[in-house]
């Protein structure tokens, strides 16, 4: 078992952390550029493993993506079939590209890591059937493996989709929906719909990609058939990947900036200072440059993160270090993530002496004397990063298989090491 012991913080911290691109909008932009009517590039493109699986995907389907210098440069080409889409462990792949298999011209397998066989795909598989679309499944129905049979192309119309177990769901389909022949006209059924800032996000990129969207009625988005723009676009810096490193600051005291952070975003991670001041932060925007400061005392708090499900390991690294409980609530849907992550902190939490208790939509912690241990994983790189957070005030936290967080965010250890020695990090 590969083991890193997550070092202590040597005092308060003084250090400024260069965030590479957004995982998220990195494979959206990958998406729209593969469906686009011209060659487009994109700036600051994130390269970790989810997004080179995207890119290896979309060549895969007959895209033709090539580096200059830092960009990459996308070339579009018909969609084609007789390929296999490897999704790893991404959800952005397996269920962003089922839509766009669609449009081959022969069938497209997608299969993926061991557990990514347990992440619900039922949603899109439905909502390709009812669109049309041949959809054989080769283990248990919907999930991976799968084969989408693509015809050349989608009639569209309008489809009902249970998204609360994903966003995802919503946004894999309106990515590809411009090319439908008809359009596209998506209904969410769910009682809940976690993440919205996402599906807001892939709206705002359908549009500045000149496609036409109608969101107007709560839960329902109608895409107009016609063309996607191919642009030159410049990628965000990971918002949510930052958290870890802005979060440090509380634990260890001290000041942590990040470059590059916008003044308005669709990220899920924008709400990120708002959430750190309730939690005894101080947060200051100097220009691009966000900085958070603590003085390692961290505050409970009862928080609903159903709009940033994405951050609550992080979130919940700081509850087990603060002065009083933390109730999170409105993640329910985090049992559907690379592993079951309710379950997973709130054992990992556990394993080291602190209390954590699952609740229908979240967890309830409550501090404890902790002691070092093995933290566990469950090759979700959230869980590595939460439990170098932890590490941070707790001598003795040896981290399973911190080699996950290349996920998204590579070279992990080497920027968690130069934030810790005041040093600046470039991504």
């Amino acid at each position: 078992m590969d083991l890193w012991t997550a070092p202590l913080a040597p005092g308060p911290l003084d250090a400024l952390v260069d965030v590479p691109g957004s995982k998220s909008l990195t494979n959206r932009y990958l998406v729209l550029a593969a469906l686009a009517d011209a060659p487009g590039r994109l700036r600051g493109a994130l390269r970790s493993r989810d997004t080179l699986l995207m890119a290896g995907a979309l060549t895969n389907l007959g895209t033709r993506i090539e580096e200059d210098g830092t960009d990459w440069l996308v070339t579009p080409g018909a969609v084609q079939g007789s390929a296999t889409v490897q999704c790893g462990l991404a959800g952005t792949v397996m269920r962003f590209l089922p839509a766009v298999a669609a449009l081959a011209d022969g069938p497209v397998r997608f299969d993926g890591d061991d557990a990514a066989l347990a992440r619900p795909m039922g949603p899109v598989l439905t909502a390709l059937r009812t669109l049309g679309v041949r959809v054989e499944e080769h283990g248990e129905p919907g999930h991976l493996p799968f084969t989408v049979h693509g015809r050349g192309a989608v009639l569209g119309g309008q489809v009902d989709v249970d998204a609360s177990a994903s966003s995802q769901f919503v946004s894999g389909l309106l990515l590809a929906a411009a090319r439908f022949e008809r359009g596209l006209t998506l209904r969410h059924t769910g009682r809940t719909l976690p993440s919205l800032p996402h599906i807001e996000m892939t709206v705002a990129l359908l549009r500045e990609a000149g496609v036409e969207v109608d969101d107007s009625r709560p839960a329902i988005w109608q895409v107009a058939p016609g063309p996607i723009a191919g642009r030159d676009v410049r990628v965000e810096p990971d918002l949510s990947n930052a958290a870890p490193f802005l979060c440090a600051a509380l634990v260890a005291g001290g000041t942590v900036r990040v470059p590059g952070w916008p003044t308005s975003t669709t990220q899920p991670g924008g709400l990120l200072p708002g959430i750190l001041e309730r939690l005894g932060a101080t947060t200051r925007l100097d220009g691009d440059v966000l900085s958070v400061t603590g003085n390692g005392t961290i505050h409970g708090l009862d928080l609903d993160l159903h709009a940033a499900g994405e951050i609550a390991p992080t979130i919940a690294a700081l509850a087990v270090l603060a002065d009083s409980p933390t109730r999170l609530r409105g993640i329910a849907h985090l049992r559907g993530h690379e592993t079951d992550r309710l379950a997973a902190l709130a054992a990992e939490i556990t394993r080291l002496g602190g209390q954590a208790e699952q609740t229908s939509d979240g967890l309830v912690i409550t501090p404890r004397p902790l002691s070092g241990g093995t933290w566990h994983t469950y090759e979700d790189h959230r869980m590595a990063t939460a439990g170098a957070l932890i590490g941070l005030r707790v001598p003795g936290v040896e981290v399973e298989d911190v080699a996950t967080t290349a996920k998204t965010l590579p070279d992990f250890v080497g920027l968690w090491s130069g934030m810790l020695s005041g040093s600046a990090v470039l991504a």
